[in-house]
């Protein structure tokens, strides 16, 4: 793999990657942020000369030492694979942990967390769950059954969303669904930021302006008020109702700060959880 084949190789990947640092991070949107660390720091590591014989296991690597640091930053949580020989978890177990809302996957250390999702979420093997981790098979195997224990009877409470809160998506949603374009824009910041997840970024009320123009050209969408991994978003649903994608919004004085859209990044909405 060099530079200039990462890009395609990694669109290929990042469904999985995702999927596996999302449940590092509990947070499909924290997993995203990790994904695009992992991409540039692969992107330096090949731009300064590293030689890559299996590209998929080079990347889930870099994925889990991103996903350490982040952690680490965030919780300054230790990171311990037991090695000690223990039978592994029944298939009931397994298929618990890939069905596991994200954020439960907080409640295992980052260690038995790294192993239980490659080997329950992503379907790798005990030997290449070692390979990729640089460990023992007999860690892989204590840390699985660890981790799987870890992850039995557990349940998320409702979130409520706060009454203002909900009244400036609600607005944002009905002037989506009016189509009414240019006041939609009229609720951008000077200095809003948007990310078009896996897309492009673009920063400024007229550059950012534009984002909108393209939904026109293709108004196909509804929005709605909805709630993911505890925070509010907007919720895109397709003409037969299936939400789709997630939009994020951040608002300062009444405008819009930031817009995250994971309209390109459908990946996302795996386990993501939706109220």
């Amino acid at each position: 793999m060099t530079s200039e084949t990462l890009p395609d190789t990694l669109a290929a990947m990042r469904p999985a990657l995702h999927r596996y640092c999302a449940r590092m991070m509990g947070s499909a949107f924290d997993g995203e942020d990790v994904v695009q660390d992992a991409y540039a720091k692969a992107g330096a590591a090949l731009a300064a000369g590293a030689e890559v014989e299996e590209p998929q296991r080079w990347l889930f690597r870099i994925a889990h030492n991103a996903a350490l640091d982040a952690i680490r930053k965030r919780r300054r949580e230790a990171f311990d694979l037991l090695d000690e020989e223990v039978p592994g978890g029944a298939p009931a177990e397994s298929r618990a942990a890939a069905s596991a809302a994200l954020s439960t996957f907080l409640a295992i250390p980052p260690g038995q967390r790294a192993v239980v999702v490659l080997a329950d979420v992503l379907g790798h093997s005990g030997e290449e769950v070692a390979a990729i981790l640089d460990t023992t098979l007999a860690a892989v195997k204590a840390a699985l059954h660890r981790g799987r224990a870890r992850l039995r009877d557990m349940a998320e409470a409702p979130v409520r969303l706060d009454p203002a809160e909900r009244a400036r998506l609600e607005d944002y949603a009905a002037r989506f669904n009016a189509h009414d374009w240019d006041a939609l824009r009229e609720l951008l910041a000077e200095d809003v930021r948007l990310d078009l997840v896996a897309r492009t970024r673009l920063a400024g009320a007229g550059n950012v302006g534009v984002y909108f123009t393209r939904y026109a050209e293709n108004p196909v969408w509804r929005m709605e008020v909805g709630v993911a991994e505890g925070r509010p978003v907007v919720v895109a649903r397709s003409t037969d109702g299936v939400a789709r994608f997630v939009v994020l919004l951040d608002w300062q004085g009444g405008r819009i700060a930031g817009i995250r859209d994971f309209h390109y990044a459908g990946y996302v909405m795996e386990g993501l959880g939706l109220d």
